[in-house]
């Protein structure tokens, strides 16, 4: 698939634009092609566009597996993406290759209603764990701004808020997250930021969550689901929908608390489920799990670059298991009830 000759939006690199960290990094990885013997003239344009890990529907294919029989993870995709597990790598190590590329990390949280409760909770213990002495910028959207909490933010890090309307359902809440994603990285984090996590608020970290975690697309496997065959995966199984997915069909379930990847690649991701959440609802249909199951399609068909384990999405009230060796992001208990605007 080729990109349009007028693309409305040019994603290029944040540094490449202030000409440090990465514009350096970039010419030092051509002059090692160039050095081994490798022609760079075929790494054209196009080809770097067209490098995505797109996969034909209806493929037949075995399930992959998270865990083997022996009860050890298992750290590769069968389209040899990595699985980030404890153990897997060296914090130290990739934390300082990222730190020299000057890079800065989007941050999107959604807190409407009386889901304002967890931002508290959410801020200060992501300012204790998650890419700590990296710079970071949370984008807040609320329906409650005087809710937000006063939060020290470590150097280099920022909060800015962003009004929103209030709404009656919360499935229409979670329907348009993806168009303010959308909406946001073209008008700001083109130009902002290198990556950008969109992540859940009624959640809390517990570990660190560090450059180990960046890559072109990241998803994170649902801890519910990691060991569920894929006929019984919560999919959206109706033909009618843009979100359908056949029952011999998947790989992971994927939550929908955590989004990731490059900026141009996230703005895809959003653009192309909000798409489909449009098509969907001109046809009076929603999605079984709204925009997580449109998220769960758009993965299957374009592959992550890198998955994160379920210990990047943990739930509280689950106990831990052998494989999970460490908890560093995880959904706090809640009463639902009493946080949704309606059943």
């Amino acid at each position: 698939m080729k990109w349009s000759t007028t693309p409305t939006l040019i994603f290029s690199p944040r540094s490449e634009r202030t000409n440090t960290g990465m514009t350096k990094f970039q010419n030092m990885s051509t002059s090692l092609l160039v050095l081994a013997g490798i022609s760079v003239i075929g790494l054209t344009q196009e080809h770097q566009e067209n490098s995505n890990l797109q996969s034909p529907q209806g493929l037949s294919y075995n399930q992959p597996s998270v865990v083997g029989l022996d009860g050890k993870v298992i750290a590769v995709t069968p389209w040899l993406a990595p699985i980030v597990w404890e153990g897997t790598f060296d914090s130290v190590l990739i934390d300082s290759i990222y730190k020299q590329q000057n890079i800065t990390i989007a941050t999107t949280v959604f807190a409407l209603g009386k889901y304002t409760q967890f931002l508290k909770v959410f801020l200060e213990s992501a300012e204790l764990n998650y890419f700590v002495g990296f710079r970071v910028h949370y984008y807040l959207f609320t329906d409650h701004p005087e809710q937000v909490p006063t939060v020290k933010l470590g150097h280099g890090r920022q909060l800015t808020v962003l009004k929103v309307a209030s709404s009656n359902r919360w499935q229409e809440i979670t329907l348009r997250r993806m168009e303010k994603l959308e909406k946001l990285i073209e008008s700001r984090l083109v130009n902002e930021a290198d990556y950008v996590f969109s992540l859940d608020v009624d959640t809390k970290f517990y570990g660190p969550w560090g450059a180990e975690s960046l890559g072109r697309l990241i998803g994170v496997i649902h801890p519910g689901y990691y060991q569920t065959a894929r006929q019984h995966f919560p999919y959206e199984r109706r033909p009618q929908s843009q979100a359908y997915i056949p029952v011999a069909e998947g790989d992971y379930y994927y939550g929908g608390a955590v989004i990731g990847g490059s900026v141009k690649d996230v703005h895809k991701v959003a653009k192309t489920c909000r798409e489909q959440l449009d098509i969907d609802a001109a046809n009076s249909i929603e999605a079984a799990w709204q925009e997580e199951s449109h998220l769960n399609k758009y993965f299957l068909y374009n592959k992550p670059s890198k998955v994160l384990s379920p210990e990047y999405l943990w739930q509280d009230f689950k106990p831990h298991t052998n494989e999970v060796k460490i908890i560093r992001f995880s959904q706090v208990i809640k009463n639902y009830a009493a946080v949704r605007p309606n059943p």
